[in-house]
């Protein structure tokens, strides 16, 4: 399966801001935690407290800065027997999902991605190592989906 086979479909680019907010306040504690060496001993008394706070910090910037790739690296398509989802930038995985073998589809929305029109789109097979989640959709892309996947596994049952 070629890239110039399938049509792809990305996500929302507002999943970048959900992803950057999400991943910005965990840096914040891990950041805070490192500190707490900074606070017994005092900011003036270690430099490798400050080395740590500096290296997360970094670790940190270099994460949040990523997120723009690793957003666009996600995309799904419709293909006619089955949907094709793709992730990732160094480690690259492409799942295949049979109309057939869908047994439950979820839309689910957490409190950032609520306030952004975002949507995670959940698909669940008997094997459990071909779940699929497709996350940032726009919450109508989502409910569409859903109901064209639901309405395509009716159709295509495979020996259930």
């Amino acid at each position: 399966m070629s890239d110039t086979d399938v049509q792809w479909q990305g996500v929302s680019t507002r999943y970048r801001a959900e992803l950057i907010v999400i991943t910005g306040i965990a840096w914040v504690i891990i950041l805070a935690a490192s500190s707490v060496p900074l606070w017994i001993v005092g900011p003036g008394e270690t430099v490798w407290g400050w080395l740590i706070v500096s290296a997360v910090a970094l670790i940190g910037v270099m994460v949040l800065g990523f997120i723009p790739r690793r957003v666009r690296a996600l995309g799904y398509a419709l293909r006619e027997d089955d949907l094709v989802f793709r992730r990732g930038v160094f480690f690259q995985r492409i799942v295949a999902v049979p109309y057939g073998r869908l047994q439950l589809v979820d839309v689910g929305r957490g409190p950032i991605a609520r306030v952004l029109g975002l949507s995670q789109l959940s698909l669940v097979t008997a094997a459990a190592s071909s779940g699929v989640s497709i996350p940032g959709l726009p919450l109508a892309t989502a409910d569409q989906l859903r109901d064209h996947l639901i309405a395509l596994a009716e159709t295509r049952r495979a020996g259930l």
